[in-house]
């Protein structure tokens, strides 16, 4: 994600919005204006949206001349003030936003662009009756992790490898030590923290025993269906879930299921990453099975903690992504299709793959080594890992 090097500076008096209070506004529901000044395809593929949130595209290029005419107030006549300007890393829209201002638009700058939006990770607690659990967002992907601590220990579950240093911190916070890091998967759109966390503090890494067909080329302990992951007086039950990949495995803490790329609150996972087109059909009928055969058999009051989060999910009022098996029955019209219909549905909604996510699953195999910068800038983008379309 690079910027023009055309692109004059902006005077530092621009004003400006930081990742985090544009965080705080967006969950606050407030009306927002956007402009993305980035290219087309670039805003296409990722941009900030909301539901509260009016997002416009119009290239930068088109402010440099606009600049020159005096007419770049023409260019926004449409928008409502005032408008923030986002682009990649945050020179470029800085430059639009006071091209703006000079022509008497309100407007400012999203410090760092679309880079530190993708720094923003907020964590919220997650009550649960036998152990402390944090829930962490990325609101840039959608992507979520999780903290649980009994006693004295602590293990993470979906830990990104851009946030190590979080969950170090916050573990050592508490006094826990982390004994374990846990992967649901081999995921397809962030890179691990399993190898990191553990690298850190020492702990366990953990993946599903499928991973090792999947061609796992580091070390690890893997655990079969119904094997346990301890942590202080408690333990986590590993329920095999394929579909999303064949190795697809959530765990079960006493209502709680962390149902990694299973069940999302808005959706279902997608078929495809692992297998390709030419398999999305059969796995969508293994993810049938697998929803009808074991998810839709815990209880109703099941609780499920999933691996991301889309535009249309919505948290709850302490801010949780999280709903019970009765809500989802309720909410997602895949759950109550048939296995024709389930298959159609998951082949014919399949969004676009995940921006590098063959890289991404090479990486986190342990079969590709990248720096912290490639790996950051590897999983810049949407997660992408549902089915998108809604039902008709």
């Amino acid at each position: 994600m690079t910027e023009s090097p055309e692109t004059p500076n902006a005077d530092d008096s621009v004003p400006s919005l930081s990742p985090s209070a544009l965080r705080e506004r967006l969950r606050a529901g407030d009306g927002l204006t956007l402009l993305d000044v980035r290219n087309r395809d670039e805003f296409e593929a990722w941009h900030i949206d909301g539901e509260a949130v009016e997002a416009t595209q119009i290239p930068h290029a088109k402010f440099m001349a606009a600049k020159v005419k005096g007419t770049a107030a023409d260019l926004v006549a449409d928008l409502d003030e005032p408008v923030l300007v986002v682009c990649g890393e945050g020179k470029a829209s800085a430059f639009v936003a006071e091209t703006l201002l000079d022509a008497g638009v309100e407007a400012m700058n999203l410090e760092d662009g679309m880079e530190g939006w993708a720094r923003v990770y907020d964590s919220v607690e997650l009550p649960h009756e036998d152990a402390t659990i944090l829930q962490y967002q990325r609101p840039s992907s959608g992507c979520l992790a999780y903290l649980v601590f009994a006693g004295d220990e602590a293990i993470v579950i979906d830990p990104l490898r851009a946030f190590t240093d979080r969950y170090v911190a916050d573990a050592n916070q508490r006094g826990a030590e982390l004994v374990a890091a846990v992967d649901t998967h081999v995921h397809a759109d962030h890179v691990s923290g399993v190898r990191d966390v553990a690298s850190e503090t020492g702990c366990e890494r953990v993946l599903p025993e499928g991973a090792v067909d999947r061609g796992l080329a580091f070390d690890a302990r893997t655990v079969a269906d119904g094997e346990t992951v301890a942590v202080g007086s408690v333990e986590l039950t590993a329920l095999a879930t394929p579909g999303h990949t064949t190795e697809m495995t959530s765990f079960r803490l006493g209502d709680l299921l962390f149902s990694g790329d299973t069940v999302f609150l808005d959706s279902v996972a997608r078929p495809d990453l692992e297998v390709g087109d030419s398999g999305a059909r059969e796995m969508a009928q293994t993810l049938f099975t697998t929803i009808h055969g074991r998810l839709l058999d815990l209880p109703s009051e099941t609780r499920i903690a999933p691996g991301h989060f889309g535009e249309s999910a919505m948290p709850d009022d302490s801010g949780v992504y999280v709903a019970t098996l009765a809500d989802l029955r309720t909410r997602l019209d895949a759950l109550s299709m048939g296995e024709d219909d389930f298959v159609e549905y998951s082949v014919a909604n399949m969004p676009p793959q995940p921006a590098n996510y063959e890289t991404i699953v090479e990486t986190n195999l342990g079969r590709h080594d990248a720096d912290d910068e490639e790996a950051f800038t590897l999983e810049l983008g949407p997660n992408n890992c549902a089915v998108s379309g809604t039902v008709e």
